[in-house]
This record gives C-alpha cells, structure tokens and sequence, in this order.
C-alpha cells in the first residue's frame, strides 16, 4: 500500500524571479504533525543531445556561476517558456546554443531533477539530422561550442569529467541505444 499523501496547511510565498519561485509551506504528515517544508519551482526544463552526424556530438561550456567552472561540457538545455511545448523549446535551445536544428528528435527521457524540494521536470531528447540554423542566445548565456566523437563524450560521463544530470541522462540513453541498435535489438 502506498504512503499516505502529505497535506498543504498553508502557503507563503517567499522569493521570485524569472527563473524559479520559493515558497515555505505548512504540511501536514499521516500522523496528524505538521512540518516547515520549502519548495524550490523551476517548472519544465529540456535538454538535446544533438548528433551532427552517427558518431559526433556537439556540446557547449559556459561559465557555471553556482560552481564557479567553466571547463565543464554540456549538452544544450533550457527552461520551456509558457506555452511552449517541451519539443519546441527543446528546438529553440539547440538553435540557441549551438545553432542547429532538428529534424528528428527521439525522447529519451522525463525525469524529476530531485525528488525532495525541487519542482521541476526534464525532458530530454537526442537530436538527429541536423541543420544550420542559429537564433541568437539569451541575453546571460555565453557559449563556447565544440563537436566531439560519442565515444569520448561517453568516457567523459564515466570519468566525470560531465556532471550536468541532464547531460549523464542523456548520454547514457544514447549509448544504451547505440548498443541495442548494434544488437539487432533498435
């Protein structure tokens, strides 16, 4: 049997801006107590793994500001703006951030970024038959961009060298694919 859910007691909005909400909310617990619990919104977010060909990738690095690197690789991720689809704005970050386009995009992946205090849900996506076509970044995003074969991006994710969730997921998906294409099994 499934745990009893927790109730909302009350709600206080604590913190805003264009890019995630806080609030501290009153709960209730199955046993009758209550407890102080934040919860941090973001909403929905993408993420595209774009191969420029079978067996090459491109990735981009920026100045992480919470981690204060900018030698990490990622793939192009981005929050869905309103009224959005999570397809269209997984379209519109790779025309940002790496000025390509998709042709096809194959989902791979809708997960919770933490299942605690963090409203926010990715989906992901890998990036196929791509072409020119470039859309100018966000005014706070700047971009190195560089294409690298599959193989190394993978030993990358194995070494850690790539620590964006986002990008893990995807990667490994990828070669999840890759392998059972190599089987007969895709």
């Amino acid at each position: 049997m499934p745990p009893a859910p927790w109730k909302t007691r009350s709600s206080k909005p604590i913190y805003e801006n264009k890019w995630m909400r806080l609030r501290e909310d009153i709960a209730e617990m199955p046993d009758g107590r209550t407890t102080v619990y934040g919860v941090v919104t973001f909403g929905e977010c993408v993420g595209v793994l774009p191969f420029v060909d079978e067996n090459h990738v491109a990735l981009v690095r920026q100045y992480r500001y919470v981690f204060g690197e900018n030698q990490r690789w990622e793939m192009p991720t981005g929050g869905v703006k309103s009224g959005e689809s999570p397809e269209v704005a997984a379209l519109r970050e790779l025309r940002e951030e790496v000025g390509y386009t998709a042709q096809r995009l194959v989902p791979v992946s809708t997960y919770y970024t933490s299942k605690s205090i963090c409203d926010e849900t990715a989906h992901l996506y890998l990036g196929y038959d791509l072409a020119r076509s470039a859309l100018p970044p966000d005014d706070t995003e700047f971009f190195e961009v560089a294409v690298f074969p599959f193989d190394e991006v993978l030993e990358m994710v194995v070494r850690s060298e790539i620590r964006d969730g986002m990008t893990v997921i995807a990667v490994l998906h990828a070669a999840r694919l890759r392998t059972e294409k190599e089987r007969g099994l895709g």
